[in-house]
């Protein structure tokens, strides 16, 4: 590369909108960029801490394909999650104090749920609360499927949370004064199937469902503190779920940011280390640039990838851990490209003259020399990320990845464990293979484009 051809920072701007491929990648980065940012402010924190806390799940269907794969044909339940946020509330003063929340379900699937969860927590001292469950169903009638009270406080306010489940006794109980209500038999110890059949054809009863929590109160200080249902399914959300029931969509939006992160983080700093160092030892020459370029070679020869699986198993998989051993392999090719420019550079009338003028060594090389080289350094930046990211996604892959944070090398990681590919779980491989692939084209056609054009080479062909 000649250095007296150097473009101007307009002139690299101005050629880089010429660029299509420059321009498709600089799209895809904007759309990374939007995803980072609705993930860091949209999706609480906590989906990212306990990303690997089963309890925190456990509300979400194992293995649920997506929602939208249930658009046409045959469609199975879906699988529905509410909270008090959902529900109507209403309360009045007939005898007891009630409060009740009513959740209204639209139910157009052509199968019955696998189950439901009433949720419901409470917080009371004194006479114990009673809870009272009834379920309206599109033809109108009702079924009073639960009733109990809460258990008796333990000195002062008592505040009790608890889950009622659909094979619980007392449902079945409740509902088998409703057997009669059907054309054909039905079995009380299956609820989500008669609660949800049509009292004439025995099929699902399509159409608006109103679940209803109502308690009863007893103290003028008892307060209703949480409610909620789950109406169990087989689709779920944007991308699904995993095993661990885990909603795939929060985890691959959590790892665009990380991606980013440790794809910049790396290719900045090894190519900023390799410019400063093939720069030095081109500029300084004889001892001092033999010396460097050995060491050059030394890391240059090392197979890459068996080290940093035995730096990753003897000295940790932290995140930042990785990022340094990536870095620590990654400036070599830098370091050779920009010594064999120092050499022309420094022998250059504005770099002889600067030496007559008495400045020093230091003050030469980061005024005169290194900003000669801040658009290859660009374009070397830009294509250095995907090997960054590829190279973590390798090492999560082989379980060797941070695995307390979301990557989508360590969903990968997860899915290959579970057998995902054998079970036809496809919704939890290819979402973050297509994101790893796409991060790493975009900043290839960048980083192309960019070389293109700040590389006279390229230019004249």
């Amino acid at each position: 590369m000649s250095v007296s051809s150097v473009l101007s920072k307009s002139e690299v701007v101005r050629e880089f909108r010429r660029s299509k491929s420059g321009l498709a990648g600089a799209a895809i980065l904007l759309g990374l960029l939007l995803m980072t940012a609705y993930s860091l402010v949209a999706i609480p924190l906590e989906s990212y801490r306990q990303w690997n806390n089963p309890n925190f799940w456990i509300d979400l269907p194992k293995s649920a394909a997506p929602a939208w794969t249930n658009i046409s044909g045959h469609r199975v339940p879906e699988h529905i999650v509410m909270d008090a946020s959902d529900a109507q509330v209403t309360e009045s003063r007939d005898g007891a104090r009630t409060v009740t929340h009513s959740y209204a379900i639209n139910f157009n699937y052509d199968e019955y749920p696998s189950d439901f969860m009433l949720l419901y927590s409470a917080r009371y001292g004194g006479t114990q609360p009673a809870l009272q469950v009834d379920v309206e169903r599109p033809d109108g009638t009702e079924f009073r499927v639960y009733f109990a009270s809460l258990p008796p406080a333990q000195g002062g306010d008592n505040e009790f949370s608890s889950r009622v489940f659909s094979t619980d006794r007392q449902i079945a109980e409740s509902l088998r004064g409703h057997v009669r209500d059907f054309a054909y038999p039905q079995d009380p110890s299956r609820p989500q199937v008669m609660i949800f059949s049509d009292t004439e054809q025995s099929g699902v009863l399509k159409g608006t469902y109103v679940f209803r929590e109502t308690f009863y109160l007893f103290d003028g200080s008892d307060v209703v503190t949480g409610s909620g249902i789950i109406l169990g399914g087989k689709v779920y959300g944007l991308m699904g779920t995993d095993e661990l029931r885990r909603d795939l969509a929060t985890g691959i939006l959590w790892a665009a940011p990380v991606a980013l992160f440790i794809g910049l983080t790396v290719s900045i700093a090894s190519i900023l280390i390799g410019l400063v160092y093939g720069v030095v030892a081109g500029y300084k020459g004889r001892r001092t640039d033999e010396g460097l370029m050995r060491v050059n070679d030394i890391f240059y020869s090392l197979p890459t990838l068996p080290l940093l699986v035995i730096l990753s198993v003897t000295v940790g998989k932290s995140i930042f851990l990785i990022t340094g051993f990536l870095v620590i392999f990654g400036w070599v090719g830098m370091a050779k490209i920009s010594r064999s420019l120092a050499l022309q550079i420094k022998n250059l009338q504005y770099v002889e003259a600067a030496k007559l003028m008495g400045q020093s060594d230091f003050r030469i090389i980061f005024r005169h020399i290194i900003p000669q080289l801040l658009p290859l350094t660009f374009a070397s930046i830009a294509i250095a990320v995907p090997s960054a990211i590829l190279g973590e996604a390798t090492l999560a892959f082989l379980g060797l990845g941070d695995p307390s944070i979301p990557t989508w090398g360590q969903i990968l990681h997860d899915a290959n464990s579970a057998g995902a590919a054998v079970r036809g779980l496809w919704w939890w491989i290819v979402p973050p293979g297509l994101m790893i692939a796409i991060t790493g084209l975009a900043f290839a056609l960048v980083g192309n484009a960019l070389d293109g054009i700040v590389n006279p080479r390229a230019r004249k062909a």
